[in-house]
């Protein structure tokens, strides 16, 4: 038996945005490792897609559709799970991107971005931590972004939105880890996901170029899972996400700066490529 196996088998975990990308990489390691997942989605054929590849464990695999940004289907589904198990996690991993210069953006842009990425978190927080307290124990796992601790230009209403979700569970841990409940972060670099192709309509564009030194979903999935068997509080993915995150904290900002000024003319390349 694995180290995983022997950490999360049994476990139930609630994957929100599980359909694809780094959801459905963490749903499929942790039902590898012998956790009971409910995955959710607000897209019907990509949440049943995501079901039946799953379907070598399929006795253990509960697929929902569901959009974070509503409410009152956020709390009806987590009073639905914690009616029938005990939730062991919560990975609040629903999210959308926003890769556009500023000046082109609209205030709806930052209703858009915000109700996914800050306002769907609060909405599964708030409706499964009742149940937690209750049961008297818990893990909630907030995917933010490298994006959450660093600048990142061209992306400024995602970044402003990850910084959001990075505070807001980093003071969260603190309130609650005196109630046996803990809260960690997920802060991802590049990782192989559509949310580098899609469009603000929603379309994706696979012609565009992957970013560099991208991780696949599974390791993604793996890493996390590795991170919280570690106990850490703070999970960046990729070694370029790791190497910011230990330059912040070393207080080694020329090498941040570096890196945002790469980031910058790879974005402004990016721009003149689609003729914007």
């Amino acid at each position: 038996m694995s180290e995983s196996d022997k950490f999360f088998g049994g476990k139930v975990a609630v994957v929100t945005g599980a359909s694809t990308g780094i959801g459905l990489g963490l749903s499929r390691k942790l039902l590898e490792s012998g956790a009971e997942v409910y995955m959710s989605s607000r897209t019907p054929a990509h949440i049943a897609q995501a079901a039946e590849s799953l379907g070598r464990h399929r006795e253990s695999v509960h697929a929902q559709v569901l959009d974070v940004r509503e409410e009152k289907a956020v709390a009806e589904y987590m009073a639905y799970i914690a009616e029938r198990v005990r939730v062991d996690y919560l990975f609040c991993n629903a999210g959308v991107g926003f890769g556009y210069p500023y000046e082109t953006s609209t205030r709806q842009d930052w209703n858009t971005i915000f109700d996914v990425n800050v306002f769907g978190v609060v909405n599964c927080i708030n409706h499964m931590l009742p149940h937690l307290l209750k049961q008297g124990s818990g893990h909630i796992v907030i995917t933010s972004s490298i994006a959450g601790i660093t600048p990142l230009p061209y992306q400024t209403i995602y970044v402003a939105s990850k910084h959001a979700v990075y505070g807001f569970a980093r003071s969260l841990r603190y309130e609650l880890e005196d109630k046996n409940i803990k809260v960690s972060v997920v802060c991802p670099g590049a990782v192989a996901t559509n949310i580098f192709y899609r469009a603000k309509d929603y379309s994706l564009h696979f012609e565009l170029p992957a970013p560099p030194n991208a991780i696949g979903i599974d390791q993604a999935g793996a890493e996390i899972l590795e991170g919280l068997r570690n106990g850490e509080g703070v999970i960046p993915l990729n070694e370029d996400a790791r190497g910011l995150y230990r330059a912040i904290r070393a207080g080694d900002y020329d090498r941040v700066e570096g890196a945002m000024q790469i980031v910058k003319q790879q974005a402004v390349d990016a721009w003149i490529d689609r003729g914007r």
